[in-house]
């Protein structure tokens, strides 16, 4: 007994006999064994994902002439492309598409080396799928970097992004800020010329000028350069006594070689001198006599220039009649606004008689 079937547009059919495949049928109308025959439907615009293996149908000719056939080693990935749009990354793996309407194009790309070829563009790099494959690092404008692959230095890097393939290759970006940077020294507890303990709080600017010898000659340069700004510090301290260490302390003059590290050492400066306790009770006494003394120089001072005032004063009165007249009356008003009534008694005049108060006759 025989059935009819139509196959449409934008599909095929496989025909399975007893679970074993027989044939392919393309658009149109065909006749099936009722009892026999069994036919699976396929969307051509769909990837071909057969039951079985794939070889197991490539034995038709015609089926194998329908499909594009994609072999994807394990060293490589296949961007897959519909219509000139990335759709799927392919690993590892063997896969098949009808030939339709759909312009298949597949891009093998080796991920077994970490270098990425030039011919892959940057946007792809950065797409959603193919993302998860790619180790992305990025080089500021102010930094420099150096490339370490499997642990062997290969070279330096200019700013931007970089990207290699993920793999089993170790790949190690060293970075560097080649930006003006500064360090602390803080606590130093160091000794002057005069054996005077103090503690020190310094600072020191400086910058990187060689990326290789900071990151490929030396192990922590970072911590090494504050180690050799910390013992010149102390070397610079213990040259001088407590008190010319007072006076220079603005203007620091300290020589720090750092090139063997690869660095230039800028600027450096003392922020803090701490005294320790006795010490400090010391220095208050000190600044106490000072500043007392101090008083009482600029009391003696005055006290010289007040007298020499009234020296000069005493001097114009006496050679001049009227302003000792004046100085009179200018007594008898400050009198007169603290005393309410005034009595005076006698033969003389107002001011003959405040004269006999208050000025001693010749």
């Amino acid at each position: 007994m025989m059935k009819r079937v139509t196959i449409h547009k934008h599909e095929a059919a496989l025909v399975y006999r007893n679970g074993v495949y027989q044939r392919m049928l393309e658009p149109g109308r065909h006749w099936l064994l009722y009892l026999t025959e069994k036919m699976v439907r396929y969307d051509t615009l769909q990837p071909f994902t057969p039951p079985q293996d794939l070889n197991v149908y490539l034995h038709d000719a015609k089926l194998a002439d329908a499909l594009i056939v994609v072999e994807v080693k394990d060293t490589e990935i296949a961007l897959q492309y519909e219509n000139g749009l990335l759709k799927k990354v392919l690993t590892a793996g063997r896969y098949a598409y009808w030939k339709s309407v759909i312009r298949y194009e597949f891009v093998h790309v080796n991920i077994s080396e970490a270098e990425i070829a030039e011919s892959i563009d940057k946007t792809v790099l950065h797409h959603k799928l193919v993302a998860p494959y790619v180790r992305n690092y990025i080089v500021e404008s102010y930094e420099k970097a150096l490339l370490f692959v499997d642990g062997q230095f290969r070279r330096e890097l200019a700013s931007g992004a970089h990207a290699w393939w993920k793999n089993s290759t170790a790949i190690h970006v060293g970075k560097v800020d080649t930006r003006q940077l500064q360090v602390e020294i803080n606590g130093q507890e160091i000794l002057t010329r005069d054996k005077a303990a103090l503690r020190i709080n310094a600072w020191a600017q400086y910058r990187v000028t060689d990326v290789g010898k900071a990151l490929l000659h030396n192990k922590d340069y970072e911590r090494q350069l504050y180690i050799l700004i910390q013992l010149a510090l102390r070397e610079y301290v213990a040259a001088f006594s407590f008190d010319e260490l007072l006076d220079k302390k603005d203007a620091v003059a300290l020589a720090v070689d750092a090139t063997a590290l690869g660095v230039e050492v800028l600027g450096f400066g003392i922020r803090d001198i701490i005294l320790p306790g006795d010490m400090k009770d010391i220095m208050n006494q000190v600044l106490m006599a000072e500043k007392k003394a101090q008083a009482n120089i600029i009391m003696r001072r005055e006290e010289t220039a007040s007298t020499r005032s009234l020296m000069n004063t005493a001097r114009l009165m006496d050679d001049n009649p009227m302003l000792f007249k004046l100085k009179e009356m200018e007594y008898v008003e400050k009198i007169a606004e603290k005393i309410s009534t005034i009595s005076v008694t006698g033969n003389n005049g107002l001011i003959d008689g405040l004269k006999q108060i208050f000025v001693t006759p010749k």
